[in-house]
């Protein structure tokens, strides 16, 4: 099979393996060591002020001198609305009294949208690849990434929001699939009941752009890279399966939950941590209040009602009210450390290549 390098050559990468910005589990401890592995490390920045970023950006470059990659959310800030809270919260106050949590507890909702000041970051610490999920910023600020030297990448869910993507300037599209865990990278429609899965979904991406394409979504062994590929990617994207290595930001409860909670059927897609879809174990929280939640306020701020419970239960070492992201093939995942598994995947991956 001859394989499209379009990734390599684009991002300056050796391998065609992209480590997923998983905001909140991984720093730049994961994204120095898939770096220097040869894949894409990554950054998520959605949920760090800008300090946070820049010491986070500083310390991959002076960890590594493979291109630099940040990622950035693109919601837009929702209005607070006062009465959906409060309706939430008597939604979630059985929980409260259960865990003796005071119901008007605040917390922060925690994830940032991409903005001037995120983006006068950028320009100073000119990152070879900037990505972004939900969309992308306005044309402005997208401007102002791309001069200063950026290649863009951002998530698609469907083909129609990647031809959006590709028409607004993106050098290359991440086709993220169903199957994949974390947020639904959507952003011109939010209905569930109509997304695509990877097997149909990049293909079709494929055929729809010029742009190269990052397969995303059920992707954690090398069969998924190779099919990857025979669908038509450039690259596959990996997420859950980097969760496994000891680089990940994720405490042991976290880590014991998906090594043994995530299976192919225990994983669904809710709203009830954060208001806005995205794919995790099913724990009590998910089952006892969704997944879907018409009264979960908009993303991010439905997440400011949950904290106080989890951080409660995780105290008493109980995920019940955790967001456990998982993609649906967790269990094809290996304990290796992240270096060793960008590796891995690659070589594996090209054997199998090379086998046919």
């Amino acid at each position: 099979m001859r394989r499209d390098r379009r990734i390599e050559d684009l991002l300056g990468i050796e391998l065609p393996i992209v480590q997923a910005p998983m905001a909140g589990a991984v720093s730049s401890k994961m994204a120095i060591a898939v770096a220097e592995a040869g894949g894409l490390g990554s950054l998520a920045c959605a949920m760090f002020d800008e300090t946070r970023v820049r010491a986070e950006a500083l310390a991959i470059r002076k960890g590594t001198s493979k291109p630099l990659h940040l990622n950035f959310f693109c919601h837009s800030p929702p209005e607070v609305d006062a009465q959906r809270d409060v309706a939430w919260r008597e939604r979630l106050s059985r929980f409260y009294a259960e865990l003796g949590v005071d119901p008007n507890a605040k917390a922060g909702a925690n994830r940032r949208p991409f903005d001037g000041a995120m983006c006068d970051l950028v320009v100073e610490l000119r990152p070879e690849v900037v990505s972004f999920h939900f969309g992308l910023p306005d044309r402005a600020l997208l401007d102002r990434v791309r001069a200063a030297g950026a290649k863009v990448l951002s998530s698609a869910t469907t083909v129609a929001e990647a031809r959006w993507l590709e028409d607004r300037g993106c050098d290359a599209i991440i086709a993220q699939g169903y199957e994949a865990g974390g947020h639904r990278g959507s952003f011109l429609s939010v209905e569930m009941a109509t997304q695509v899965g990877t097997m149909a979904l990049v293909p079709q991406v494929v055929d729809a752009v010029k742009v190269p394409v990052i397969a995303a979504g059920g992707i954690a062994d090398a069969r998924g890279v190779v099919a990857a590929f025979a669908l038509g990617a450039s690259a596959a994207q990996i997420g859950t399966a980097y969760l496994f290595c000891p680089e990940t930001d994720l405490s042991a409860v976290h880590r014991a939950a998906l090594r043994h909670g995530a299976k192919d059927d225990t994983t669904v897609v809710t709203n009830v941590f954060t208001g806005r879809p995205a794919r995790g174990i099913a724990n009590r929280f998910v089952r006892e209040v969704g997944p879907m939640s018409e009264r979960a306020p908009a993303f991010p701020l439905a997440a400011a009602a949950v904290a106080p419970l989890r951080a409660k239960a995780e105290a008493a070492g109980s995920v019940d009210f955790s967001p456990l992201w998982s993609g649906q093939a967790a269990r094809l995942a290996p304990d290796l450390p992240a270096g060793e598994l960008t590796k891995r995947l690659a070589a594996e991956a090209l054997a199998l290549l090379d086998a046919r």
